[in-house]
């Protein structure tokens, strides 16, 4: 009866490390721009079923199988490939090709946003088939229960323990995320240099569904029950224990991200406590089975501090994790690794470590994962690279992956579409599409209002352009200090006598070409033209220029191309514009018309 129950709390188990999946997809998801969303969350859905369906092919035999020199499995290949599977190696076998679909979607979040879906398949297959069952054979080889027999893991021979996988399942999906990205290069704006100063500045990317993250950071707190719980693969003792130093882990781990971070920042931000959660949760998973409940508070405190230094050495470093997965899963994982060594109960673990030291096995242990993980990972992705670059174009990253590889669009993506066509062509009659019930089609909406109003602008600029051009007489407008504005008719440059009139105060120009009494008498009526209090009509005739004897260019009849000076009479009429409310005069306008020659 026991071992039924033992077997059913299992399975329970690794139905909980199955649900941690779609935690990791809206962790994901939720800090990634939605342009890459559906590409992130489609990632971690292909993970599961390739990583599952390798590691049942041969990955669980070379972790799990009789091992070959401590280094690798050598049976239960395809186990149940012709024949029903054992109630136990049934049981055994769900619970760990959980894990390893577990390492494997660690990458996704590290590479997100710029790594072509078909090199992630490739990744992901390499850590299924090769990194994690190899180490996994190393260090879990032995742990597995009595149907299967044979010579143990080297690494477990040596006393290294790590319980339910900080280093084993989130430090070897952590060094293939590292490689990822060391390849693969910085997100396009994520780190800029100032010309100036040579200075790279970190510039963060915002998620587009923070809620939703928390809520995937949730998910993952309660998988992780299941992921700790069942790792003893038995309903013993310890799994009372187990839980509760799995929450202590988790709470302390977000309380020192939060507050320190906030006290070094300023700001109590979101990923602090999203991935100082994550990391307490990843630090507590290898030795929660033998430490205190004070340890493990301990523990998850550190954990949170590491994945803050861990998370400023990436930046510094100018290495882009999009959703600080590397900090929590790798810098965390070692962290927690080591921590068996520094409060793991020797009562508990009962081992025998090498020169009886359970620090230096553990310190042994992670290293190795390192070496094997790091290396292996960066070795096949940049020959993969060096073939077909892993990488999407600077084009396509632009466009966002989900419609480039998936041909999946979004409401944020057809409206930067259709902005980026207005741009392009200038054609203002360019309308979004409207969706009432959603915040980005109430933005296209009133985006399409501007539009409208821009257009209808625009067509009387262009109506008034056309005005100005063909009007046989002088228009301009003056504004408070009586400086011509850049809108005048096409005739004024040669009334006024100045190639660009813009460039002029009218009352200094006109001072050129009238006495200076006239000058002081046009200074007088310009100023009382800005006061309301005086009538247009009560001071019409006080215009010391109504009529204005000048001499102007014009097209000479006698040699084509050339032009002649003629003398002319030039009538100046001006007229207020007021502000709406016509409290105020805002402008003057001046049209000039000739009267005829002197």
């Amino acid at each position: 009866m026991n071992g039924l129950i033992d077997a059913v709390w299992v399975a329970i188990c690794g139905a909980l490390v199955f649900f941690m999946q779609p935690g990791f997809q809206m962790v994901e998801s939720g800090l990634t721009r939605e342009k890459n969303s559906i590409n992130v969350a489609i990632k971690n859905l292909t993970d599961i079923g390739i990583s599952l369906f390798v590691y049942w092919l041969f990955g669980f035999g070379i972790m799990f199988g009789l091992s070959k020199g401590g280094l690798i499995g050598t049976s239960h290949f395809l186990p149940g490939g012709i024949k029903n599977l054992s109630f136990d190696l049934c049981n055994f076998l769900f619970f760990e090709a959980m894990f390893c679909s577990t390492s494997a979607t660690i990458v996704s979040g590290a590479v997100a946003e710029r790594m072509k879906y078909s090199s992630y398949i490739i990744s992901t297959f390499i850590i299924s088939a090769i990194i994690y069952p190899i180490f996994g054979h190393w260090a879990w080889n032995g742990i597995q229960p009595s149907f299967i027999s044979g010579a143990s893991g080297w690494l477990y021979k040596i006393g290294f323990v790590d319980f339910a996988g900080s280093t084993v399942v989130h430090s070897v999906g952590g060094y293939v995320g590292l490689a990822g990205i060391i390849i693969l290069g910085a997100r396009k704006g994520r780190f800029v240099e100032d010309p100036a100063t040579g200075k790279t500045t970190a510039r963060e990317i915002q998620g587009c569904n923070i809620p939703m993250t928390v809520a995937g950071v949730f998910i993952l707190w309660f998988g992780w029950l299941g992921f700790n719980g069942g790792s003893d693969l038995a309903v013993t003792e310890r799994v009372p224990q187990i839980l509760m130093n799995t929450c202590i882990g988790a709470a302390t781990g977000m309380l020192s991200s939060l507050f320190i971070g906030w006290a070094l920042s300023g700001l109590p931000n979101v990923s602090f406590v999203i991935n100082g959660t994550l990391a307490g949760l990843v630090a507590i998973t290898a030795n929660c089975h033998c430490v205190t409940p004070g340890a493990a508070a301990i523990i998850g405190a550190i954990g949170g501090i590491v994945m803050l230094l861990a998370s400023k050495l990436l930046e510094k470093l100018k290495l882009d994790d999009a959703v600080g997965a590397i900090p929590v899963h790798l810098a965390a994982g070692i962290w927690g690794t080591l921590a068996v060594g520094i409060f793991g109960q020797p009562e508990l673990l009962g081992t025998n470590p090498i020169l009886g030291s359970q620090l230096l096995a553990q310190a042994i242990g992670v290293a190795v994962c390192g070496v094997w993980s790091f290396g292996i990972a960066f070795v096949s992705l940049f020959i993969l690279n060096k073939i077909k670059p892993l990488r999407v174009s600077s084009s396509d990253e632009d466009k966002g992956l989900n419609i480039v590889e998936h041909g999946s669009s979004t409401a944020i993506f057809d409206l930067y579409d259709k902005m980026s066509q207005q741009a392009r062509t200038g054609d203002l009659s360019i309308r979004l599409k409207e969706e009432p019930f959603t915040e980005i089609g109430q933005i296209s909406a009133l985006y399409n209002k501007v539009m409208e109003k821009l257009e209808d602008s625009s067509f009387e600029m262009e109506s008034l352009s056309a005005f100005m051009n063909n009007i046989k007489y002088g228009m301009f407008i003056l504004d408070g200090e009586w400086n011509i504005l850049p809108q005048y008719s096409a005739i004024t440059p040669k009334l006024l006598g100045c190639p660009n009139p813009e460039n002029y105060n009218f009352l200094l120009l006109m001072a050129r070409t009238i006495s200076r009494e006239k000058a002081l008498l046009l200074k007088d009526f310009l100023e009382r033209l800005y006061e309301p209090e005086f009538k247009e009509s009560a001071i019409a005739s006080m215009n010391p220029i109504r009529t204005l004897e000048a001499s102007i260019r014009v097209p000479s009849l006698k040699e084509p191309g050339k032009t002649d000076i003629a003398h002319k009479t030039l009538n100046f009429e001006f007229k207020r514009l007021y502000n709406r409310q016509h409290t105020k005069v805002i402008n003057i306008v001046v049209s000039v018309q000739i009267l005829g020659n002197k």
